[in-house]
């Protein structure tokens, strides 16, 4: 039998002289974060700021340097928790490391109680400008995103790119005090989704599509009218297809066509590759296709169409 989860981590993702270090530290010399439990804090990255153990250390806290992404192992990270006595793990990742090799290494028992991405909101965009990847692979599973140095940078294009990753994420702006002030910039869906047609445009695919991921439930039982390419499947005989776009979703490397069922109530002579036109009714159902509970569509109305201008939809 599986072991229950039982050792909580705080992960903290960045970028060189971002800000993490500072951060885990104040929570560190926080008496209410580290009131004596047993605390592993594993560091991934070595900037100009070190930890300052004098202002928190004591025999509950041991740090676990790494210094290189293949010494990150589940063998190394099980083998400390077995035989140490571990209450809760804070560990500052190297933001030039893919989060995968992290999620592959922790522990059956290890799970991700908080993932924060602290940032430098006077250089992230720049970031984000040359390596777009692992800007994207810091933000899509953060829990909260704390830009620091923000008070002059353009907050409406900081929210915008967290947006375009994650629309769950929290975002905070941390004041030269040190206090956190919240975004509450309005993040409208740029598509009505009360309308008796959902009209999806051509950019707005992209979102259209991860909302409907995010929120599937609030999706059933709507009327939606996109442009699509048609995928023809064996399996699924001749009423139905699969309509969707490619998405790029950070880089070149990772688009992928992201389509969604669509039944017709007759046989249908559309071919891979057609442009199309659909409105169709979307019930949230069991699907062969996506091997568990998905949005199906119901065809109410379609017609050829020409390529869109950017066939390859993106969230920008």
């Amino acid at each position: 039998m599986a072991k229950q989860p039982q050792y909580p981590v705080y992960l903290f993702t960045g970028f060189l002289e971002g800000g993490k270090t500072k951060m885990m530290q104040d929570i560190l010399e926080d008496q209410e974060f580290n009131d004596g439990c047993k605390i592993l804090l594993i560091v991934c990255e070595e900037g100009i700021e070190e930890f300052d153990p004098s202002t928190f250390w004591g025999k509950n806290v041991h740090q676990m340097v790494i210094d290189r992404p293949e010494d990150l192992t589940h063998e190394l990270l099980y083998d400390y928790t077995a035989h140490h006595r571990v209450d809760r793990i804070m560990i500052e990742y190297n933001g030039m490391w893919q989060l995968d090799t992290l999620y592959a290494a922790l522990p059956e028992d290890w799970y991700i109680f908080q993932q924060l991405l602290v940032a430098d909101g006077s250089t992230i965009e720049q970031y984000n400008a040359n390596l777009r990847s692992l800007v994207f692979d810091k933000l899509q599973n953060a829990d909260t995103v704390i830009f620091n140095r923000a008070e002059n940078a353009n907050k409406e294009a900081l929210h915008k790119l967290v947006r375009g990753v994650s629309r769950r994420a929290t975002i905070a702006y941390e004041t030269p005090e040190g206090e956190l002030e919240y975004d509450e910039i309005e993040d409208p869906l740029p598509f009505d989704v009360n309308a008796p047609t959902v009209t999806v445009a051509d950019e707005d695919y992209a979102l259209f599509y991860r909302d409907l991921a995010d929120s599937m439930p609030d999706w059933h039982g709507r009327t939606v009218k996109f442009k699509g390419m048609v995928a023809r499947d064996k399996e699924l005989g001749a009423r139905a297809i699969v309509v969707g776009r490619h998405v790029m979703t950070c880089c070149a490397d990772d688009i992928a066509f992201s389509g969604l069922v669509c039944n017709f109530e007759r046989d249908v002579t559309l071919k891979t590759g057609e442009w199309i036109v659909v409105t169709a009714k979307i019930r949230v159902q069991e699907h062969k296709l996506y091997g568990s509970k998905g949005p199906v569509l119901y065809a109410t109305d379609v017609a050829l169409t020409s390529e869109p201008r950017q066939p390859v939809a993106t969230f920008y």
